[in-house]
């Protein structure tokens, strides 16, 4: 905190989930470590309550965050916590994400009690998710599957996947960690095989833009490597028109000072190869970093997704 920056007194909105709640209990102790006085509002947003259908039918992303922004907005919190890749593309006028925290390994993880990997299993076994993106990478590595929807909080996927409804399931790999859930994990997919989603691992801290007070106090808190990288990202995403309708994958890793982005689009009927595109920059700025994603979303285009 900024030596003449007195301490805020700062509610917290956030989902209920039990990933939700840690990442927001993260947060808090994180701001009371420098002085603050930090609350948590819990509610329940649509997208938790909504669970028999997949996201892309019901209205996207932003059935996670549209009761936050709202409380945001009357006063009744402060801030939101969210998982980046829960966010849409383009903040509503008058918010504003203010931080982005060191990012947890950004990959998937396969998860099963009876298979080792993706390989290992049988043809026509049947495989939960309701991400399309991952729908169109599992496609494209194997084929031969049955890939059926699979929606709820962590909890609630693990315990269909227990109960037989699946030989397996694709989570991220992040929210298996962060609530100490790594034995749940039996393969880490490599990037290259499963492109994460563009923000995947990555906590974004989101305020009305008129709350400069808030923004100075969540600056330590923020990561510059894991901003520049999400920000390549969500570019990709946001140049494709992205929402979680769009079968897309964009991934960007920091070697040094060089700055690499790989996207990846897919057809979610399964009538179009995998289009990749890949570009990278040299000493990156958040600005050159959405720029990079530009330049990838058009590659993409030219190759054939839209």
């Amino acid at each position: 905190m900024n030596a003449n920056a007195a301490p805020l007194s700062i509610v917290i909105a956030t989902r209920e989930s039990r990933l939700a709640l840690w990442q927001a209990e993260h947060v808090q102790a994180l701001l009371k470590a420098r002085g603050h006085h930090v609350t948590l509002l819990g509610m329940t947003t649509q997208g938790d309550q909504i669970l028999d259908r997949s996201l892309s039918k019901v209205g996207g992303k932003g059935l996670f965050v549209k009761e936050l922004e709202l409380a945001l907005q009357e006063g009744r919190a402060d801030i939101a916590v969210h998982s980046l890749k829960d966010v849409p593309m383009d903040l509503p006028e008058g918010f504003d994400l203010a931080c982005v925290m060191q990012r947890e390994d950004p990959r998937d993880a396969w998860v099963s009690s009876q298979y080792a990997s993706l390989n290992d299993l049988p043809a026509g076994a049947v495989v939960g998710t309701s991400s399309l993106r991952r729908t169109v990478l599992l496609r494209a590595l194997r084929p031969d599957l049955k890939i059926e929807p699979l929606r709820g909080n962590l909890d609630t996927r693990l315990r269909k996947l227990d109960e037989g409804q699946y030989a397996g399931i694709v989570l991220a790999a992040a929210g298996l960690k962060r609530l100490n859930m790594s034995e749940r994990i039996r393969h880490i997919f490599d990037e290259a095989d499963m492109l994460p989603a563009a923000g995947q691992g990555a906590l974004g801290i989101e305020i009305r833009s008129d709350r400069q007070d808030l923004r100075d106090a969540l600056a330590p808190l923020a990561d510059t490597p894991s901003w520049w990288r999400v920000a390549a990202e969500r570019a990709v995403s946001r140049a494709m028109g992205g929402s979680c309708s769009m079968p897309l994958a964009a991934h960007a890793t920091l070697m040094g000072d060089a700055l690499t982005l790989q996207a990846a689009w897919g057809d979610p009927e399964g009538e179009a190869t995998l289009v990749r595109a890949q570009a990278s920059l040299n000493q990156p700025t958040l600005a050159t970093a959405e720029a990079l994603g530009l330049q990838v979303a058009r590659s993409l285009q030219q190759a054939g997704a839209h």
